[in-house]
């Protein structure tokens, strides 16, 4: 069974991706599949195989080998970031009838936008930070910023992954500065309340057909808030289980569930919550999560004892049962 797994992408998350895509071709199961590793960059989209380029056909997704046209089974995506978290490449495979893994191009670009997420969620009530909505060109002074949200609070870009472009804003000096950061990721941006509490990742995932809590883990960042360096560059701690009662880490284990399945996920997710007095606090989806074994995704499969070379076969089933569905 020929699998592609993709990698790469278009934002300054592909170095990520490319890791993750590592992870994945060291764990599929050699005796069921032969993978191919495919990066999708902006200087092209090749296969690399045994030393080799080969340029992708486009036209089907399939290249050329040996004058031997390989076509693939499933795709696994692992691009963080455009064009593969936000939809771009989910709609131009279906389109192909290739079945991939992961969220469809539906839920991939919803949930890429970071406002239409939190929309859909608050008709769930589920908790979350007060938030403002800016796009590039509108105007809104600091001031009117602390009027509604207080200090500090958070400016993010509204479609960015990895917290690249995100700022704390602890004094109403360093609002132009971060408005600049968010607005070099995005044009759209959403600055949200502080919510000061314990920080936990949650993984989320659609395993043999059933919605799956993977695991809690507690981020404790070194820096002011997780970001870039927290995340990749080893400046944070990042504690699997996380360190919470018992009532409280059912709470975050069923909100958790709950979002996935009101977005109308399947596959692989990390959900990120600050936990404020016992009530979980929705941050943000990630439909992509890092898979480098750095990453917390591994680190709680790891914890839960669950292979993930198995973990990627009820990924590929599941893709292939998607695209049964997509012919009725």
């Amino acid at each position: 069974m020929n699998i592609a797994v993709v990698m790469g992408g278009y934002s300054d998350e592909s170095v990520i991706s490319i890791r993750s895509g590592q992870l994945i071709l060291s764990n599929l199961d050699l005796n069921k599949y032969t993978p191919y590793e495919v990066r999708i960059l902006p200087d092209g989209w090749n296969v690399h195989y045994e030393g080799r380029e080969y340029p992708i056909n486009k036209g089907d997704f399939s290249f050329e080998k040996d004058n031997e046209k390989i076509t693939f089974y499933v795709i696994v995506n692992t691009i963080h970031g455009t064009p593969g978290e936000d939809g771009h490449m989910q709609a131009y495979w279906e389109l192909l009838g290739i079945p991939y893994t992961g969220c469809g191009f539906y839920q991939s670009s919803l949930t890429f936008n970071k406002r239409d997420t939190l929309s859909v969620l608050a008709k769930f009530n589920i908790p979350r930070a007060k938030s403002v909505y800016l796009s590039k060109g509108d105007t809104i002074t600091a001031e009117d910023v602390e009027a509604s949200l207080g200090l500090p609070f958070m400016v993010k870009p509204n479609q960015s992954g990895s917290s690249l472009g995100v700022s704390k804003v602890n004094d109403l000096a360093e609002f132009d500065k971060a408005l600049g950061f968010a607005f070099a990721e995005d044009n759209d941006i959403l600055i949200e309340s502080y919510l000061k509490g314990t920080e936990v990742s949650v993984g989320v995932l659609n395993y043999n057909g059933v919605t799956t809590v993977l695991g809690l883990t507690e981020i404790v960042s070194h820096n002011d808030f997780f970001d870039y360096e927290a995340k990749y560059q080893g400046k944070s701690d990042e504690i699997t289980p996380a360190r919470l009662d018992a009532a409280t880490e059912k709470k975050v284990r069923e909100t958790a569930a709950k979002a996935y399945d009101a977005l109308g996920m399947s596959g692989f997710s990390r959900t990120d919550f600050i936990v404020m007095d016992g009530e979980p606090h929705f941050i943000e989806i990630n439909t992509n999560p890092g898979l480098s074994p750095q990453s917390i995704f591994p680190q709680q499969a790891a914890h839960a004892g669950i292979p993930f070379s198995l973990l990627l076969d009820s990924e590929i089933e599941l893709a292939q049962k998607r695209k049964v569905l997509w012919k009725r």
